[in-house]
């Protein structure tokens, strides 16, 4: 069996400097929005996944908490069902379509920021579109990474993915409670995010039966309060 190890069209000279630009002018974008939060004192949180590892469900928990208060930017290919979904829960939610685009950019979440209004939040969490690879690429201006790996997935994403990871300052293991059902080692998972990354934090979450949630409200308090400092 023959492993491909690369795309010869990716690696094209003329492919990487185009790519050079349009993250630099991404990277532009995202200071922009850094600049905004740190002014405003408001933490933000870029939540990435796949695509139904539980950032939603997460999200709702949080509301219930009544810990802080935030804001959601969401991020799909189609339909507006999540940011609605977000809205039936109290929390004001600005959705962002992207059509053919898989993962969100700094300008998009720069507009959605204006349309939104951001004044008199605690944090604002922005739902990257539900995919392992692109989001990792693309800087929002967002002070931490969250990325979600629910147990239905499998304990081998970690090394599978590893710019994600990589990019990670936080990984939550979403339906813990089902780990067992799906011969989920969350050890295994640990491990590999150690490393990839070996400061990096996990958290074992169940937003059904509510394990890890005060591990999870707990860090986005801490990280709250270094903000606003």
């Amino acid at each position: 069996m023959q492993t491909i190890l690369e795309n010869p069209n990716l690696n094209a000279p003329k492919t990487i400097e185009i790519m050079r630009r349009v993250l630099a002018k991404n990277d532009d974008k995202a200071a922009q929005n850094r600049a905004l939060f740190d002014d405003m004192g408001i933490l933000a949180l870029n939540l990435m996944s796949s695509p139904g590892s539980g950032k939603t469900t997460l999200l709702e928990a949080t509301a219930r908490s009544a810990r802080f208060k935030f804001a959601v930017i969401e991020g799909d290919l189609e339909t507006n069902r999540d940011a609605e979904r977000l809205q039936r829960a109290g929390i004001a939610a600005r959705q962002i379509v992207t059509g053919t685009a898989c993962h969100l950019e700094a300008d998009m979440v720069q507009k959605a920021i204006a349309a939104l209004g951001i004044d008199g939040i605690d944090a604002l969490i922005v739902e990257n579109v539900g995919n392992l690879v692109c989001p990792a690429d693309y800087a929002l201006g967002t002070h931490l990474n969250i990325v979600l790996l629910s147990t239905p997935e499998g304990d081998d994403k970690v090394l599978k993915y590893p710019v994600m990871f990589r990019a990670a300052d936080l990984v939550i293991i979403t339906k813990a409670e089902l780990a067992s059902l799906f011969d989920f080692s969350l050890d295994r998972a640990r491990d590999e995010a150690r490393q990839l990354k070996p400061e990096i934090k996990t958290i074992a979450l169940s937003a059904k039966t509510g394990e890890g949630m005060s591990e999870w409200l707990d860090f986005v308090d801490n990280a709250i309060k270094r903000v606003k400092k």
